[in-house]
């Protein structure tokens, strides 16, 4: 049946009867929230195309409009990872990361500051008016030679497109340029105001469809030509109450700003007072914290300047303690040198008391010595006064003759040879008295000498305690080496050993 007929419309032949009142449809908040999604569903799907700078600067708009101005202690970073605010193609075309995406849209949500919630909407809106796609209904359509084109109806015009290319029209025919727009079962006409421009003809392939774009170029039109048109005073009158009603949101929100403002500041007093007041809290109970230490400490500096002073006393009576000890000390050290001064002495005298003892031993081993060659010299000259005279007796009787005799040396004893009778003058009892008394004389040496190497011994042995090791000498360690084999080495020993051995027992 709708093909069959055939209708022909044009813009003037649509007119209908208008009312005498003029209705204006009031956008409720609820409304414009619905629409407004949808438009950011739109451009999040890229079914409007967005560029990537205006996809930011919606984006920023969009944060604004639900978060509201930016507060960096409460908008921290990370605070967008859930939201999806850009479109799949433009995250994909750069080589970033959600926080540097983060980044520049917080940058420019921050420069929003002081925007209702309706007037960053309305922005985003104004933004998204401005895009190639917006607000353009695709079709469809075949013209003349039957190539597959696109119609997009808006409230600028009519606008033919490439499929491939929705952005940039092939043409493009404004309303106030189209005289009028006709159709026949699925044949549409457009005449262009000049008569000089072709018709342009194309074809949709369902009637339904085609009812829809002639229903949308009426309406784009309708509203096209009215926004033209001198307002009338229905109009004016609802401008005007428009404009009163901007004015007195704007009073409002400036009053809501302000009292924004009075109460942030009130909170901000009031977190300082309560800041303060905690401060001063804080304060207090330190005070009385040190107060209770300071309490605390008095009574241990008192305890302690207690047990200080009877430490003093316990110090002062070991400190006198230690002076008597000291002087003790100083007096027995006094004696222990005078000791060891005696001592020394002691030792110096004994040993030259043996030096001395020592000289006078072989002094008198000497003498004994001598006393000895003197009577072995003695014994043999009576030995030869006696051959002589025996070779005198056995000799004949010769004249007596007066020779004069030769003198003999001093040290032999004197023999008395007159004529016939031959006197030996020489005492034996008194060369066995000195004989006695040398051997008593070196007796007593031996008991004295004796008795003093004991007294030395001991002194020796009281003193060892004494000697420092370190100051020893070569001398003193070669005279306690001979001292400990047992004094073989000595002088006197050396001395005495050859003559002990060449002494031999004189026969008379």
């Amino acid at each position: 049946m709708a093909g069959a007929i055939a209708s022909r419309m044009s813009f003037s032949s649509l007119k209908r009867k208008q009312p005498k009142t003029f209705t204006v449809r009031i956008v409720t908040m609820d409304a414009e929230m619905e629409f407004n999604c949808e438009v950011k569903k739109q451009i999040l799907e890229e079914k409007i195309y967005c560029p990537p700078e205006a996809s930011v600067l919606l984006a920023s708009y969009a944060v604004q409009a639900k978060y509201g101005d930016y507060d960096p202690s409460v908008h921290k970073r990370g605070f967008l990872a859930q939201e999806e605010l850009l479109p799949k193609r433009v995250i994909n075309l750069y080589q970033m990361t959600p926080e540097m995406w983060e980044e520049r849209i917080t940058a420019w949500y921050a420069e929003h500051r002081g925007r209702a919630r309706d007037e960053a909407e309305m922005e985003y809106l104004k933004i998204a008016q401005d895009l190639e796609m917006y607000g353009v209904n695709y079709f469809a359509i075949r013209n003349k030679k039957g190539t597959e084109l696109l119609l997009g109806v808006d409230a600028l015009g009519l606008h033919i497109y490439d499929p491939e290319n929705r952005l940039t029209p092939k043409i493009s025919f404004p309303w106030n340029e189209i005289r009028n727009i006709s159709y026949s079962d699925k044949e549409f006409t457009i005449k262009p105001l000049d008569k000089k421009i072709d018709v342009f003809k194309f074809n949709s392939s369902k009637l339904r469809v085609n009812k829809l774009i002639l229903q949308l170029c009426i309406g784009n039109h309708d509203l096209f030509m009215r926004r033209r048109k001198a307002d009338s005073l229905e109009v004016q009158q609802m401008k005007a109450q428009a404009r009163e009603e901007k004015a007195r949101k704007q009073m409002e929100r400036q009053r809501l700003a302000r009292e924004k403002q009075m109460r942030e500041e009130a909170e901000r007093t009031r977190d300082e007072l309560e800041r303060r007041l905690l401060q001063m809290k804080e304060e207090a109970t330190m005070a009385n914290e040190a107060l209770m230490r300071s309490e605390e400490t008095a009574d241990l500096l008192a305890e302690k300047a207690q047990i200080t002073e009877e430490e003093a006393k316990l110090l002062a009576q070991k400190a006198a303690e230690a002076e008597q000890e000291m002087q003790r000390i100083k007096a027995t050290a006094i004696r222990t040198e005078e000791e060891k001064r005696l001592m020394e002495q002691k030792v110096l005298e004994a040993e030259v008391l043996a030096l001395k003892m020592a000289e006078e031993s072989e002094r008198r081993a000497k003498e004994a010595d001598q006393l000895k060659q003197d009577l072995q010299e003695a014994r043999e000259a009576e030995r030869r006064a006696k051959q002589k005279l025996l070779e005198i007796a056995t000799k004949p009787t010769y004249p007596p003759m007066n020779p004069i005799p030769a003198p003999l040396p001093p040290d032999i004893p004197s023999f008395n040879l007159i004529g016939d009778s031959l006197s030996f003058d020489f005492k034996d009892t008194d060369m066995k008295r000195l004989s006695m008394e040398i051997e008593k004389e070196k007796v007593e040496y031996m008991e004295k000498s004796k008795h003093l190497q004991e007294q030395l011994n001991e002194l020796k042995t009281e003193i060892e305690a004494l000697k420092l090791k370190e100051r020893e000498t070569a001398l003193d360690i070669l005279h306690n080496e001979n001292s400990d084999r047992g004094g073989t080495s000595s002088k006197h020993n050396t001395i005495k050993k050859p003559q002990a051995q060449g002494r031999r027992p004189i026969c008379i």
